[in-house]
């Protein structure tokens, strides 16, 4: 089989680059990754070399450029892994209306909580509009967990793409020190014990680039 390659951007900011590599990680997939830092004068350069987007993260399988979170993980699944979304057809459509939401929306919490594993920052970016976003990602949760997650410890029980799609919601969490709920924080706990996440975390503490105020 062709290795699989994941172009993709900084572990401590890329919250875009997080989602399909934490699907392929839990998927069990062997692939490649090419890291490119962002904000630098040769970024958009460099990902060009890669993606016709000029954006990260790109999915190399062969001759086959697949770019965009979403899309990555939908291929992944598809071709690779089809346990990433539930089994049932009325919980997978829900699950995929839950992922779209997820990546055309909550503006104002990547506005104003970037991802940023790296350091902490209690309290900032709480606007009223992120207010908004947190509470309708915990009314997500809660029905996921309540509704479909009766089979383990995630959204829809067992490990999918919305977990994926939420893992950096979660992170930002961590950094800005959001409050959770009972219900919330025994899903963010979850997320934060998968060993792919703590080596993600791990790798971006590492990290040494700093992007100040970046929103991705």
């Amino acid at each position: 089989m062709t290795e699989l390659t994941l172009v993709i951007g900084n572990k401590n900011y890329s919250s875009w680059s997080l989602r399909p590599w934490l699907a392929m990680k839990q998927a069990g997939l062997k692939f490649a990754e090419v890291r490119i830092p962002l904000g630098w004068p040769t970024t958009h350069k460099e990902i060009r070399r890669y993606s016709p987007s000029g954006k990260v993260p790109v999915l190399i399988d062969g001759d086959l450029k697949v770019w965009e979170s979403l899309a990555i993980c939908e291929y992944v699944a598809e071709r690779f892994a089809n346990d990433l979304w539930p089994v049932d057809v009325a919980e997978r459509a829900i699950a995929r209306s839950i992922c779209a939401e997820m990546h055309a929306g909550f503006q104002n919490l990547r506005q104003n909580m970037p991802m940023d594993c790296h350091n902490r920052y209690p309290g900032e970016g709480m606007t009223p509009g992120v207010e908004a976003d947190i509470d309708r990602i915990f009314a997500i949760w809660r029905e996921c967990r309540q509704k479909f997650g009766t089979g383990g410890n995630m959204l829809f029980g067992k490990f999918t793409i919305v977990d994926a799609m939420f893992a950096p919601v979660v992170l930002r969490f961590v950094t800005y020190e959001v409050k959770l709920d009972s219900e919330a924080k025994a899903y963010a706990d979850a997320i934060l014990a998968l060993p792919a996440i703590q080596e993600w975390v791990a790798a971006a503490c590492s990290e040494t680039e700093s992007i100040p105020h970046i929103k991705i």
